[in-house]
């Protein structure tokens, strides 16, 4: 693939990826690297033979049921309020397994997703368990993440949810998490510099020195030697659930609402008000990225919208008007304890890499590397 010259825009042939994303190429035919990428990682799961597939996750049902045998729960099963964990505690319930829904609350939930959150539960008959990190102990942490001017302030969330799912997970010797993680909706693979290594508790943990945290009491993480840990010692599987089924978004959203008083969100995971915020306005304003397109782009290859669609929906912007953008600004404010004076500051500040910071990434991509050769732990 030839790379580009970055004095000049261009966008995929196929897909919406364009040079916004800096490890951006093409081939001659304007197709970029991220098509080639997911098409490739992604041909055994959306391209496998239906009868081969259905096998696959009949095996898969079995397991969790041997595995769960006299146990309160058979697997867990997270839950966010958002469409792809929604549908699956819907298939995992549909399939006779025994769920126990996990969900973390930051203190950012919408109402909106609140409200999905119980319908589902109500109809499902699913019991939930919820971890409240402390409101004050997060939005410390989050404001030791705004200082340092990392990109990836969601990194708190995600990797809090890990570590929530797997405790859960030891708690009841539980073998399989099953997560709404997927191919179809999400497997094209983030840019360079667009997020962050979801199991860095080692650079949580410096960033919140950094501002003079020492400690967390509400707040669970995880690292690269505790996942190890799980994986290969407790054996516990986290399954990209909705890889084992035929997964179309569109068709999961019309049963949602059909069946269990679903509410649609604007875009993919603003069940957060946080979310919402940081994906719609802070990483379009201060780091140029626009996360609408690789979404977009995967349901494009995926053949779930056509490319036109995707280019409609980004031709508008994240918020619908100026009058939510405010309300939005305003809520962030409030919660966040700035003035606007403080905002606007924050958002002209260059970006500060992650990895100025202590991490453990190294650590990850080298233990990575050798798992490749370890097939039998697999």
């Amino acid at each position: 693939m030839n790379k580009i010259n970055k004095v000049y825009y261009q966008r995929c042939a196929r897909c919406v990826m364009d040079t916004d994303a800096i490890d951006i190429t093409f081939d001659k035919q304007g197709i970029c690297n991220f098509c080639f990428d997911f098409l490739e990682r992604s041909k055994n799961i959306l391209g496998q033979n239906s009868i081969v597939k259905e096998d696959r996750l009949d095996q898969l049902v079995q397991r969790i049921k041997n595995d769960g045998k006299n146990k309160p729960y058979d697997c867990i099963v997270g839950i966010s309020g958002g469409v792809d964990s929604s549908w699956t505690l819907v298939e995992v319930k549909r399939l006779g397994l025994r769920p126990l829904a996990v969900h973390m609350d930051n203190g950012w939930n919408s109402e909106l997703a609140q409200n999905n959150i119980s319908n589902l539960l109500n109809t499902l008959k699913v019991d939930l368990y919820t971890h409240v990190i402390n409101w004050e102990e997060y939005r410390n942490l989050m404001q030791a993440f705004f200082d340092a001017d990392v990109i990836d302030i969601e990194l708190l969330y995600d990797n809090a949810c890990l570590a929530v799912n797997y405790q859960q997970a030891i708690k009841y010797g539980l073998k399989h998490i099953l997560a709404g993680t997927n191919n179809a909706t999400e497997g094209m693979k983030m840019p360079k510099k667009w997020n962050w290594f979801k199991y860095d508790k080692r650079n949580i943990k410096a960033l919140a020195k950094r501002n003079g945290l020492k400690g967390f009491k509400t707040f669970p993480t995880i690292g690269t030697s505790e996942f190890v840990w799980n994986h290969f010692v407790k054996r516990i599987r986290w399954n990209s659930f909705l890889d084992y089924l035929n997964y179309n978004k569109f068709h999961a959203l019309d049963e949602l609402e059909k069946n269990y008083g679903y509410k649609r969100y604007v875009s993919k995971h603003y069940e957060s008000i946080f979310t919402r915020f940081y994906q719609g306005y802070i990483l379009p304003k201060k780091f140029g990225v626009d996360k609408r397109k690789i979404h977009l782009a995967t349901l494009v290859v995926s053949q779930q919208i056509s490319r036109d669609e995707a280019l409609s929906m980004l031709e508008q912007t994240p918020y619908s008007s100026n009058v939510e953008i405010e309300t939005d600004i305003t809520y962030f404010l409030k919660k966040m304890r700035w003035s606007r004076k403080q905002l606007d500051e924050y958002l002209a500040r260059p970006e500060i890499l992650h990895s100025n910071y202590s991490t453990e990434k190294p650590i990850w991509d080298y233990l990575l590397a050798f798992y490749k050769y370890l097939p039998r732990f697999k």
